[in-house]
């Protein structure tokens, strides 16, 4: 393939930037923040789909972004992007890669180096797997590098990745440095990253950049996370809702004047409240003060053919190892495994209880039982093109598990979360004047199963369970013993009962018969409110679950005013 780039690459000066995956969901608001605090950052580097086409459908940001970036430029800093592993990226989807880059101004395309996915399915949680740094590591990774710019009109930039578990006998700069003088591409150091490896390595934050090439820096990252320790190892945990840890604020202005090439400075404060990035903000803003710089021209590389890749570093093991389906002491560095381990299997825990926060809590609930998922045949799945959500592996698994050991309880758990998204299948009419409906994201389902006491008790149990945790340090998980004889001692039904549409998932609402009375009667039509029971409708307006239009046909929901029972 014949490299796309002109004879030099013309870098423009970006400055101090915020980082956005463009849901107008999330926080901070990127656009919102500037409005309020002109100057507090100069770009926006944001996060989405490979393709264009697919970033405007699925970012709801991506409409103010695309009419604002010419006010706040920005850079795309894709997730879905493998400059490692064992499968190199399909030329259409770098195609539309470049022709995404182009068309919304970005300069260069900045990427951490690792393995996010396999044949488009991403690893949860975007935790990609991290090259081991070595030679065979470094040979596949320059064929992805190599490969990926011959695609591409502008430069890509290539980041060291995050590190828990050490691999490989170099330095993750020298490995960067390596993967620099390899391929000729520019460099972006994430701070964060660096900690991951110096503290998994036991080294001081500074170790490695006697021989690093500081002047092939363009960009550099600054995050939140958290440091953790196991076995007498620290571990840094790369979570960008975290605070920015003090070390890193100190790095960054000692490594500010020794990066000559250095066009922009990234805080990615995605999941920080609008006033706590303000503050970080304003700290970056005295570092990297408002004002233009004249344009870094750099050479490109070499137009030469990628080299095949060799399956250096064995990703599938490191993948098998990483989730339960090898022993950890068959990769090396079993401590880091585990401590990657933990990190993975906290955050598939938390996807899945977007949806199945009681068959999780019941069949997966302890470490050993969510690695059987993890480890099994309906996960592996995932990877390698059956096309299903982790969400419907994970029901597979449950389905077979249950049919291997049955249990009454849990089933009739999975039973109600598998119906739950079913029941927003059939619209409901809105309320004229006068009337009640329901709200817009709540719909009535029935069950044959009366499972009110598993749905308390699954709360219960997690806010007890959670608060000694906090004050004893260890999570003790033989608490969930009643959670499952709630489960089994379910009652007669028939059930009707409520659930709820969230961002996050679907949440199962109990209360009053007279309430789940009303619901399944305003699912067939409104009705006028002097036919419905006061009470009824008392707790219905106060939990958010009916909505009332007013004498202008608008309709209006109250926000829950106490917790969902």
């Amino acid at each position: 393939m014949t490299q796309a780039v002109s004879d030099a690459w013309t870098l423009p000066w970006r400055g101090l930037g915020l980082s956005s995956n463009l849901s107008a969901a999330d926080v901070p608001h990127p656009y919102r923040l500037l409005d309020a605090s002109p100057g507090l950052f100069d770009f926006v580097e944001y996060s989405a789909p490979l393709s264009l086409d697919e970033a405007r459908e699925h970012a709801s940001l991506f409409p103010e972004m695309w009419r604002r970036r010419a006010e706040v430029p920005v850079l795309f800093h894709p997730v879905h992007l493998n400059l490692w592993g064992p499968e190199l990226e399909p030329a259409s989807a770098l195609a539309a890669l470049d022709a995404h880059a182009r068309e919304v101004g970005s300069a260069w395309v900045g990427n951490d180096v690792g393995w996010w996915h396999s044949q488009g399915q991403p690893f949860p949680g975007y935790l990609y797997f991290t090259p081991p740094f070595n030679e065979a590591g470094l040979a596949d990774c320059v064929a992805h590098a190599l490969h990926v710019q011959s695609h591409l009109s502008v430069p890509l930039v290539v980041e060291n990745p995050a590190v828990l578990a050490r691999r490989g006998e170099w330095h993750a700069l020298d490995f960067l440095a390596r993967l620099h003088a390899r391929t000729g591409l520019p460099l972006l150091l994430d701070l964060g990253h660096l900690f991951s490896h110096q503290l998994s390595a036991g080294l001081p934050l500074e170790a490695g950049f006697d021989t690093f090439p500081l002047d092939q820096v363009v960009e550099i990252h600054i995050a939140g996370g958290v440091v953790t320790r196991r076995g007498g190892r620290a571990f840094y945990v790369d979570d960008h809702t975290q605070p920015v840890r003090e070390e890193l604020f100190q790095l960054l202005e000692s490594l500010l004047p020794r990066c000559p090439s250095l066009r922009a400075v990234t805080f990615e404060g995605d999941g920080h409240s609008p006033e706590v990035a303000e503050l970080s903000l304003r700290r970056l803003r005295a570092l990297v003060p408002r004002g233009e710089r004249p344009p870094l021209r750099l050479r490109p590389p070499e137009k030469v053919t990628p080299p095949a890749l060799t399956g250096g570093g064995r990703p599938w093991e490191l993948f098998d190892a990483g989730h339960g389906a090898a022993p950890v002491d068959s990769v090396e560095d079993a401590a880091g495994t585990l401590a990657d381990q933990d990190f993975r299997l906290a955050v598939i825990a938390e996807a899945l209880d977007k949806d199945w926060p009681l068959s999780r809590l019941l069949l997966a609930g302890t470490r050993e039982q969510l690695l059987a998922f993890t480890a099994s045949r309906e996960y592996r799945n995932l990877f390698t093109g059956l096309g299903r959500t982790l969400g419907q592996a994970f029901s597979v698994w449950a389905m077979r598990r249950l049919r291997e050991q049955p249990d009454e309880g849990a089933s009739a758990a999975l039973s109600l979360e598998m119906l739950a998204p079913t029941a927003f299948m059939r619209p409901v009419p809105p309320p004229g004047p006068g009337q009640v409906g329901l709200a817009e994201d709540v719909r009535p389902g029935i069950l044959p199963a009366n499972l009110t006491e598993l749905v308390f008790a699954a709360r219960a149990v997690r806010r007890h369970l959670t608060g000694r945790a906090w004050a004893s340090g260890a999570l003790e998980l033989s608490g969930l013993e009643s959670l499952g004889q709630a489960a089994r001692r379910y009652g007669a039904g028939p059930w009707t009962f409520a659930v709820r549409r969230k961002a996050t998932g679907h949440e199962v609402v109990t209360g009053t018969r007279a309430l789940m009375d009303l619901l399944k009667s305003l699912a067939a039509r409104p009705r006028p409110v002097g036919e419905v029971p006061p009470e009824a409708l008392a707790e219905g307006l106060g939990r958010g679950l009916i909505r009332q239009g007013d004498g202008a046909g608008v309709d209006r929901t109250l926000a829950p005013v106490r917790p969902v029972g």
